[in-house]
């Protein structure tokens, strides 16, 4: 399949080196949300995001425009096509785990993963996948999430653990890093009878990596174990954060409506006049089904001290 979107981070020179060669070259300029610039030739759109900053390149000329401009003019590196090249291990078969929902008051704690093989990996390569963390539209995110479930060949798990549970949970670990591990050596087991034969699986770094090893023995899963920081690199990662993110805002979504309440995500200060609003509508159960008790803002919320612990792992 021809390429037709790309993504890829720049600097804030290279940024403003490719606007002066899309000057050159007679690129039409327009006014983008959020972008530094955006900029139109023909059938090929490019847009440079201030967040990163990073361009994304759409349209059928796409691979020539990466190959012929974008590559040798701006990054100083040829990478398109040679992928499997420079990351060997991106194409060999692993899974990639990661999360959703860790830093939000409200929701569950969503672990997704996803099992990927060179033919996997290149066509969600094709289809745009990208770290969730990237992609600010809820709508982008249900669409990449519903092409990485057509894709041939993969295997993907999905565990969601709601509030109430959650709240358990954290009461019997004490600790969230134990219950994160938790929940990757779960999805790792589900993927595992999916592909027994995969031979590895990738995760985000945990501050602590010894815990997320055990929990894997606990569960009786002998894999070989990599964690990394910026995990979400690896495209069977990235593929699974959408998965999690996915899952996440569906629940928000689903849960705002049916409470008539709008949950915020993060924790900040419309986290907490939402939460306020929920006990007064329904209660203080009420909080228990939809809020993770042990971050501080309950402790905000209730004006109770002895409520709330820490709001991260």
């Amino acid at each position: 399949m021809p390429l037709t979107s790309h993504t890829a981070p720049l600097t804030a020179a290279q940024a403003a080196r490719l606007r002066e060669v899309l000057e050159e070259r007679g690129y039409e300029f327009e006014e983008k949300p959020h972008t530094l610039y955006a900029a139109k030739k023909g059938k090929l759109n490019v847009a440079v995001y201030a967040k990163g900053p990073k361009v994304l390149i759409q349209g059928k000329e796409t691979e020539d425009f990466i190959t012929f401009l974008l590559e040798p003019e701006i990054l100083g590196e040829a990478k398109l096509g040679y992928e499997e090249e420079l990351d060997p291990e991106m194409f060999a078969p692993h899974f990639g785990i990661d999360e959703s929902g860790k830093g939000d008051y409200f929701g569950p704690l969503v672990i997704a993963g996803a099992y990927t093989d060179a033919a996997v990996a290149r066509a969600l390569k094709t289809a745009g996948v990208m770290d969730s963390k990237r992609i600010s539209s809820a709508k982008r995110i249900r669409e990449l999430a519903a092409k990485i479930r057509e894709v041939p060949g993969i295997a993907v798990s999905v565990v969601a653990i709601g509030p109430e549970r959650y709240n358990q949970m954290f009461g019997s670990f004490g600790n969230l890093n134990r219950l994160l591990a938790w929940g990757h050596a779960k999805v790792i087991e589900n993927l595992a009878a999916q592909r027994p034969q995969c031979p590895r699986a990738l995760s985000d770094q945990f501050a602590r990596p010894e815990v997320l090893a055990r929990a894997l023995k606990q569960q009786g899963v002998d894999i070989q174990l990599d964690q990394r920081t910026k995990g979400e690199s690896d495209i069977a990662v990235a593929a699974a954060s959408i998965l999690a993110r996915e899952r996440f805002i569906d629940w928000i979504d689903k849960t705002s409506a049916a409470g008539g309440v709008t949950l915020p995500l993060g924790a900040s200060a419309a986290v907490i006049d939402a939460a306020k609003e929920i006990l007064s509508r329904h209660g203080t159960d009420a909080l228990s089904k939809v809020a993770k008790l042990h971050f501080k803002t309950t402790a905000a919320v209730t004006g109770n001290s002895n409520t709330a612990g820490t709001d991260s792992a």
